[in-house]
């Protein structure tokens, strides 16, 4: 169980999830701003996304054991 093979799974699953987040909190301004009902219809999965990927278990292998 080298840590070396989880590093790439671990970035990209952080990186996803930073993205939908950010377009979350960008989809929320919207809301507020330009467009009230439509971007916070949006911004909601979005955010339901990104809370998801931040969450989502990675292989046996990178899985940290309690």
């Amino acid at each position: 169980m080298k840590s070396n093979q989880c590093i790439p799974q671990t970035l990209s699953k952080f990186m996803l999830g930073l993205i939908f987040l950010g377009a979350a909190i960008a989809l929320a301004v919207l809301g507020i701003t330009l467009l009230p009902i439509i971007g916070f219809v949006l911004a909601v999965p979005v955010l339901a996304i990104a809370v998801y990927f931040f969450r989502v278990h990675l292989n046996d292998q990178c899985e940290i054991e309690a």
